[in-house]
């Protein structure tokens, strides 16, 4: 979205029919520093005007940097936006900004209060100057007043400190955290909210009551990934209690299992949707970024539910996307013979939306699943596209050159265990790029499907040097970044492709090329 440096989304919200992204940026190079807020603005989510920056260091309590926030929408109808600053004492300070005018609907300049900082660090209530940050939307309760919690670290564990006000501006610490857990580290950029445990519909930030769960996602600063559990609000109480089986650390739930990191959700009133951001974190060298003269990519923006297992959430790509669809290629249903490799044809393949679907018969040649392979990740690293199984690997080959000499592969594999079928879902970079230099890690996770009874589908949004693929319509999802030399604009190839010894059935393929968005 911007030419320099860009990560965290801060403060996504619609305003009198405008959407409105911030997010961190470097005016001043590629890499991280000299933080400020850049603001772009939107109607459609997919097309962006950018505008000067929002938020930038301009007295004591934000002079070394403006860090990740929220947005608010008040009562009567006004934006506030929490932020973390960075003081003269480098101390990590919460800070509130609003809207210099109302009658503007791009909000192009905003006002700091005057009694800023609003919550400190201090021994006294035991909080860490350097690891106090990233205030959430606020939320109302029912007494009338807000909450909001900061993410914060205590020895080798992740919280997040909970504040109440009744004014938006004088904020008091609650004695306990909303939540916390020992191990994991510091949460940055924590996010808390309800989804509808009846419907697909997202729900305003306030709502409680017996058909919603609650959703704590963190950032976990020791891995770069995001985290989140599903779990009880106690509202009397203010504490948040995982289900049973969800831990807040590295065994938890991903949002993504590939480059997605400092995400943030908001809910989208007037489409009754709750839409997730999320920052696609580099895979290139400091070097490279330096010679390219930018960083960091926002992802395309998804909605989010939770899914009616009650167990996980599932994410989508926004339908404003499918705007940019362009020459749609359909295939029947064909077989894809087992060592088989076939071009989709007829498509830009650097900037592509692909939908594909797979029919399994030979359940009973499934490879067994030894017990001891804990990790989805290592086992797609070990049995990546180039491993010849019995069920699979099958899937796509996007980003690929003409010989095959780079491609980024996002597939399935079928395994067999304690009398069921498991999906494994990856995104093998391994071949991505011939640039050494690139971070090359491969992706994934087991996808919770039945594949007996249900269709095991895969949808690839390919952009240059990204991948954001979804796998069992949205219940995981994988993004890759990857920056070929030889598969850029005409080298570039789409395959599906299946290297199994067992056929696969392709029961739906469509295919677009995709028209560029506009912004800036």
């Amino acid at each position: 979205m911007d030419v320099f440096g860009n990560a965290d989304p801060n403060g996504p919200m619609i305003y009198k029919g405008l959407y409105h992204l911030f997010y961190q940026w470097n005016p001043k190079g590629a890499v991280w520093g000299n933080i400020v807020w850049a603001h772009s603005t939107s109607t459609d989510l997919v097309n962006w005007i950018p505008h000067d920056p929002a938020i930038f260091p301009s007295e004591e309590s934000d002079i070394n940097g403006c860090w990740s926030g929220s947005a608010t929408i008040l009562p009567d109808g006004k934006p506030a936006m929490l932020y973390t600053g960075i003081n003269p004492q480098n101390q990590q300070v919460q800070n509130l900004a609003t809207p210099k005018s109302l009658s503007d609907p791009f909000l192009r300049e905003w006002v700091k209060s005057t009694e800023n900082p609003l919550m400190m660090p201090t021994k006294e209530n035991g909080i860490n100057a350097t690891q106090f940050r990233d205030p959430t939307t606020g939320w109302l309760g029912h007494d009338g007043r807000w909450r909001v919690i900061v993410g914060s670290k205590r020895k080798h564990g992740g919280l997040a400190f909970l504040y109440r006000s009744k004014d938006f501006v004088h904020w008091t610490k609650a004695q306990h955290p909303l939540h916390s857990n020992k191990d994991g580290g510091m949460w940055e950029c924590p996010d808390f909210f309800p989804v509808s445990i009846k419907s697909q519909i997202g729900v305003d930030t306030s709502l409680v009551g017996p058909y919603v769960k609650h959703v704590l996602k963190v950032s976990l600063d020791d891995t770069k990934h995001d985290y989140y559990t599903i779990g009880t609000y106690n509202t009397d109480k203010d504490i948040y209690t995982p289900d049973k089986g969800h831990v807040q650390d590295t065994s938890a739930l991903r949002y993504d299992y590939g480059k997605f990191y400092a995400s943030k959700t908001f809910f989208d009133g007037p489409k009754q949707r709750r839409i997730l951001w999320g920052w696609i974190n580099e895979s290139s060298s400091v070097a490279d970024d330096e010679k390219k003269g930018w960083s960091g990519v926002q992802a395309i923006p998804r909605t989010l539910w939770l899914d009616k297992s009650g167990k996980q959430l599932v994410q989508w790509p926004i339908p404003e996307i499918e705007k940019l669809r362009v020459n749609p290629v359909t295939w029947p249903s064909k077989a894809l013979k087992g060592g088989s490799v076939v071009e989709v044809s007829k498509v830009t393949a650097v900037q592509a939306d692909i939908e594909i679907s797979f029919k399994i018969t030979g359940f009973e040649k499934a490879e067994v699943l030894d017990p001891s392979w804990k990790d989805p990740q290592i086992i797609c690293s070990q049995k990546g596209a180039s491993v010849k199984g019995a069920l699979g690997p099958f899937g796509l080959l996007v980003l690929a050159s003409n010989g095959l000499e780079e491609y980024t592969a996002v597939f399935f594999r079928i395994f067999k265990a304690d009398n069921k079928y498991v999906v494994l879902f990856c995104s093998d970079q391994s071949r991505s790029s011939l640039n050494e230099d690139n971070d090359k890690t491969t992706y994934g996770t087991f996808l919770d499907v039945d594949p007996v009874h249900d269709k095991l589908s895969l949808r690839s949004l390919i952009d240059h040097s990204i991948v954001e693929s979804f796998g069992g319509e949205g219940k995981a999802c994988i993004t890759a970044r990857v920056y070929p030399i030889m598969a850029t604009e005409r080298g570039a190839h789409l395959y599906a492709f299946n290297n199994g010894t067992e056929n696969v059935q392709i029961t739906k393929l469509n295919a677009w090329s995709m028209k560029k968005a506009k912004i800036n």
